[in-house]
């Protein structure tokens, strides 16, 4: 599993590599700003779904090891959003903070992804074995529960920014409502099976 796991990790770095390579070949386009933004924000979403897709991949799998890169797809989601929002703060505004802030509050779409990009931050602080102990498992679990509330904020943001072709936001949304559906049919599923059992 570890050599799987560096195979992953550097997987997982390509796209930004890709990115770096595209700017070095000055194959961003006319505007370049932009590009890094919408392929960091991109990578953002696709690494938060693989992340909620572990669970029900080992649940209908077997496979339980794989619980073992969750940890680190949710780093990485954090990684690209992270990169997201400092292509935004650094390049496209030059750490103009009241510009920033006037942004956060009118602009909906930025308040949507500054929202999701702030749920993001308790759950790379506490993504450690340590601070599963320390905060034990039942209260790391609950507060591990705002990567949806995350993801929906950053598809929700994809949806408010784009004006012409909404169909790659829709898939994310897709995506994100099939993983609720599993969710939710998991917890009905364990409900019914505990009265079941009390019969």
């Amino acid at each position: 599993m570890h050599r799987t796991k560096r195979l992953l990790f550097v997987a997982c770095l390509v796209p930004t590599g890709l990115v770096v390579w595209r700017g070095l070949t000055g194959d961003l386009g006319a505007n370049p700003i932009e590009a890094v933004t919408h392929a960091t924000g991109d990578w953002t979403l696709r690494f938060l779904l693989l992340t909620l897709a572990i669970s029900p991949l080992r649940r209908f799998t077997g496979w339980n090891r794989v619980i073992q890169v969750r940890r680190m797809l949710g780093l990485f989601a954090f990684y690209y959003a992270s990169l997201h929002f400092l292509t935004y703060v650094v390049l496209d505004h030059f750490f103009a903070l009241s510009s920033i802030i006037e942004d956060v509050i009118t602009r909906r779409y930025i308040t949507a992804g500054f929202t999701g990009f702030v749920l993001m931050i308790p759950l790379a602080v506490t993504s450690s074995r340590d601070m599963v102990r320390r905060l034990g498992g039942r209260r790391w679990r609950a507060l591990h529960r705002l990567v949806y509330a995350s993801a929906v904020a950053g598809v929700v943001h994809y949806l408010w920014l784009v004006k012409v072709d909404a169909r790659p936001p829709l898939i994310y949304a897709a995506v994100l409502i099939a993983l609720f559906g599993l969710r939710v049919g998991r917890r009905g599923a364990a409900k019914v099976g505990g009265k079941i059992a009390e019969v």
